[in-house]
């Protein structure tokens, strides 16, 4: 569909006028009933910076810095800031109030300062600050020891997960024969109570949401520079996205690994009680990334296992997360998760983890969805708007600390264990449940 601006009657120029509320322009920027709704990208960036008697609003600051990136690199505007800045110290101090600004900036989107550039831009203001305020200069300090922290935590953190994926992929030459074997341990084996399993997929969920930075959302589709290394500024947000890839591949394994039906169906009947302790306790992506891989065709085809098996509660679950009407049921639940979360009492009440895939999807749609520029040439300052709340709400959600005890064995067990690759699960389907007609003979075959 054609793009549109936010608003179906949104500014196409200058001062229009709107045919409820007020509308008001200030030079390059344009309000309606108050609210900032389209600007020149130079007033913008003017609009950020501090001076003497004025400071930008949070919101503002948080919308602005988040999104700018769509129309030029963080270095490019951390330069015309700083400049602006440097001219407008002449004119009276605004030393703290650019400390602030550079603070809100480094703590908020601390990963944009992994460019060195940027880093430098941050010295060269330490200097500039320095001149004269004394106080200014030792929370200038303060804020870049922070950010320095942060950045190294960052990267043990990436270290970690790399670490972690290559014991992943240290496949043994047949997991089935392993198993038949008796050598190989199962989930049930090293945690049996479904409550402490859907705990531990919580405190993994949360550690990986706690390292994506609000950016990646929108440098999925910010404009690509050939000459960077693109990857590294959205690498945390795969990451995560290959965690929901890999558990439901790990559910999937789990259940067409035992060589008994009986063991079967009690592995599946585990994962619908683990999935319904993630719903209870908010974390719909692992409940998802279950669902996901219950779903999977090796899974799905095993009609002898499932008839061993009641799926009273595991169709309810099917039926919250259901895709249609655009995932009704699921944001209904997430609504009534978050109202929870805001009015609660202890931390458990506070864990909402959205269906991951899902909050991305919305964020692109809007993006494409919704014109950057208007036709005056201004950028449509509502869609930057809807962006930040959309990405604020992940923060908060982002923040909370797991209040469950940490079990090392099952979470060692969950990122670890080797898991079947899809022919590997069609394999072992097969050999649970032998093929059922001629389109699974070939299939079989065409995998041995």
């Amino acid at each position: 569909r054609p793009e549109q601006s936010c608003r179906n009657n949104s500014i196409t120029a200058k001062g229009r006028i709107y045919p409820h509320g007020v509308t008001a322009s200030y030079g390059e920027m344009c309000y309606h009933d108050n609210s900032l709704v389209s600007a020149s990208l130079e007033a913008l960036i003017q609009h950020l910076v501090p001076t003497v008697d004025y400071y930008p609003d949070r919101s503002y600051v948080f919308t602005f810095l988040l999104s700018s990136r769509l129309f030029l690199h963080p270095y490019e505007l951390m330069t015309r800031v700083c400049h602006l800045c440097v001219e407008q110290q002449r004119s009276g101090d605004v030393a703290p109030k650019l400390v602030q600004l550079l603070t809100e900036w480094t703590e908020t989107f601390p990963y944009d300062f992994r460019d060195e550039r940027m880093m430098r831009c941050l010295k060269d203001m330490t200097h500039h600050v320095a001149r004269g305020d004394e106080y200014s200069w030792r929370a200038m300090q303060q804020m870049t020891q922070r950010l320095i922290k942060r950045l190294s935590a960052l990267g043990q953190y990436e270290e970690a997960v790399a670490a972690l994926n290559t014991v992943a992929m240290e496949r043994p030459a047949s997991l089935k024969s392993k198993q038949a074997s008796g050598q190989r341990s199962d989930v049930m084996s090293v945690c049996e109570d479904a409550f402490i399993l859907a705990q531990q997929l919580t405190h993994i969920e949360l550690d990986r949401l706690s390292f994506i930075g609000p950016e990646e959302f929108i440098q999925t589709f910010a404009m690509k520079d050939p000459l960077e290394n693109h990857k590294r500024k959205t690498s945390n947000l795969e990451a995560y996205i290959n965690w929901f890839n890999r558990l439901s591949y790990l559910v999937a394994t789990e259940i067409c690994m035992p060589v008994k039906k009986k063991h079967r169906a009690r592995i599946i009947e585990f994962f619908i009680d683990v999935a319904q302790e993630c719903f209870n306790i908010g974390n719909f992506n692992s409940l998802m990334a279950i669902i996901t891989g219950m779903n999977m065709s090796p899974v799905s085809r095993l009609k002898k296992t499932w008839s061993k098996v009641n799926t009273d509660k595991f169709e309810i679950l099917e039926h919250q997360m259901d895709p249609s009407s655009n995932f009704s049921n699921y944001r209904t639940a997430l609504r009534g998760a978050t109202q929870r979360s805001e009015t609660a009492h202890s931390s458990q009440e506070k864990i909402v983890i959205p269906f991951f895939s899902l909050l991305i999807k919305d964020i692109y749609f809007l993006n494409e969805g919704c014109a950057s520029r208007l036709p005056n040439g201004h950028i449509n300052f509502e869609k930057l708007w809807e962006l930040a709340k959309q990405v604020s709400e992940f923060l908060v959600w982002r923040q909370v600390i797991c209040p469950f005890d940490r079990d090392r064995r099952v979470l060692q067990y969950l990122v670890t264990t080797p898991v079947f690759s899809e022919d590997e699960l069609h394999l072992a389907s097969y050999e649970s449940e032998g093929p059922e007609n001629n389109m699974e003979k070939d299939s079989r075959r065409s995998l041995r």
